[in-house]
């Protein structure tokens, strides 16, 4: 039996945006800040070829998790409309079906690591002492698939229900232990590259338990365990349709993160590496904006499970007005400690005065990402997963033909410039679909 009830969730005000979005972008930004570690710890060691190694290894595990990336989008924004909506019954299913999925998919990884890892080395041109270095990394870390894909499914969940000060303590456990794990590995035992693996397999599995006890609500009640309510044909049916259009999504927007990783690898170790290290400036950007987003998620999520037309606009204006302030601050900042961050993550000089270079094109993604990042959240929300599916289709098409245009007339410059078309096509492409999404607020 369905249990509704009303969720008496206060009005919509800054406040509220804020107190979800916070912890939202607290705990984001320990995940760059990883990145930064990981880079900054191996640059330590004095040389372009162990940074190019994590670059390259994480670039390739980040692409194929984020194919799954659809268990925190479409948990989350199922779970929003259904507590909008008042089914506190099915926001428990929901999170049951993407745990499951998670751990599927997480295994089905493993089993097929080998031809995956050839498959990924075959695109890429990188040297063989990056590669060598990288394979090592990618043989520890894959082992921590299952819980990777099953905490984006407790993520979206404790989105959904603006649980986000759990979702901070979870980040913070995990990359703080990582992070520790880091210096201890590499700097302290030596264990160069595959010492970062090893801490991040550690953190990730630790990082699971303590993500499903903050969870423990979910599974206070006895649907977790009704399998039948669970697998519901009709309810499984729109979990797929929904996760299957943020999947293809999700996999064209990786599968051009990873070309520019390997279209950057074709400039040689300095250029991989200088890019690698502004690679993580852009993380933070990400996941900054991200914080927001994803209050659009859980708020335009339960304006839509609500049919309120009028706190849809209010959701998606709130939390679009605190993104733009996030991104001038972020661009703010990249512009005057950009050159010292530089110098700290890499030791090799050509390193730095390259990644200098092309630091300007960090400073303009802060603000020319903006719209892309918002409307993300809001079509999660509302899971417009088609407009959003076919609004990445044309974005990617224009991207594609960009850096057929603009790397051969301007190197890596033309392939920064590249990514910026990716993201301002993003915006644009999702703001003429977004009349719809208004539409199913009254639908």
């Amino acid at each position: 039996m369905t249990e509704t009830a009303r969720v008496d969730v206060g009005p919509l005000t800054h406040r509220r945006v804020l107190h979800i979005a916070v912890p939202i972008v607290l705990s984001n930004t320990t995940v760059p800040i990883l990145g930064l570690v990981d880079t900054g710890v191996v640059g330590q060691l004095g040389e372009a070829a162990p940074i190019g190694a994590v670059g390259v290894g994480a670039i390739i595990l980040t692409s194929v998790y984020w194919i799954f990336g659809f268990l925190r989008m479409g948990t989350s924004g199922l779970a929003a409309q259904a507590r909008g909506s008042g089914d506190v019954t099915e926001t428990g299913a929901i999170l049951m079906r993407a745990l499951m999925i998670g751990a599927s998919a997480g295994l089905a990884l493993i089993v097929l690591q080998i031809p995956l890892f050839a498959a990924a080395f075959r695109i890429a041109p990188a040297s063989d002492e990056v590669e060598g270095l990288a394979q090592g990394y990618l043989a520890i870390r894959i082992w921590g698939a299952p819980a990777t894909i099953a905490i984006y499914a407790v993520t979206g969940w404790l989105i959904a229900v603006e649980r986000t000060r759990g979702v901070l303590a979870l980040q913070l456990w995990m990359n703080g232990l990582n992070i520790a794990l880091d210096l201890w590995f590499v700097l302290g035992l030596g264990w160069g590259a595959q010492g970062v693996a090893a801490a991040t397999l550690i953190a990730e599995w630790s990082a699971l338990a303590l993500g499903l006890w903050l969870c423990r609500d979910a599974f206070a009640g006895s649907v977790w365990r009704d399998m039948a309510r669970v697998l519901d044909p009709v309810r499984v049916k729109r979990m797929m349709q929904v996760n299957g259009d943020i999947m293809l999504r999700t996999v064209l927007l990786q599968a051009s993160f990873t070309s520019f990783v390997f279209v950057g690898a074709g400039f040689g170790d300095v250029t991989l590496a200088a890019n690698q290290v502004l690679l993580q400036f852009l993380n933070v950007v990400a996941f900054g904006l991200d914080g927001f987003a994803f209050a659009a998620e859980a708020l335009v999520g339960q304006a839509v499970g609500a049919r309120s037309l009028p706190a849809l606009r209010r959701a998606a204006k709130l939390t679009s007005q605190w993104g733009l302030k996030t991104a001038l601050l972020l661009a703010l900042g990249f512009w005057l400690l950009g050159p010292a961050l530089i110098d700290v993550m890499a030791r090799d000089t050509a390193v730095q005065d390259a990644a200098r270079v092309y630091l300007p094109w960090i400073v303009a993604a802060a603000v020319l990402s903006l719209a892309s990042y918002m409307f993300d959240g809001i079509f999660i929300g509302a899971t417009a997963t088609r407009e959003m599916r076919n609004a990445m289709l044309a974005s990617v098409a224009v991207y594609a033909l960009a850096l057929l245009v603009l790397v051969p007339a301007l190197g890596n410059h033309g392939l920064w410039a590249g990514l910026m078309v990716l993201n301002v096509t993003r915006g644009v492409t999702m703001g003429l679909y977004y009349p719809r999404i208004e539409a199913r607020a009254t639908g």
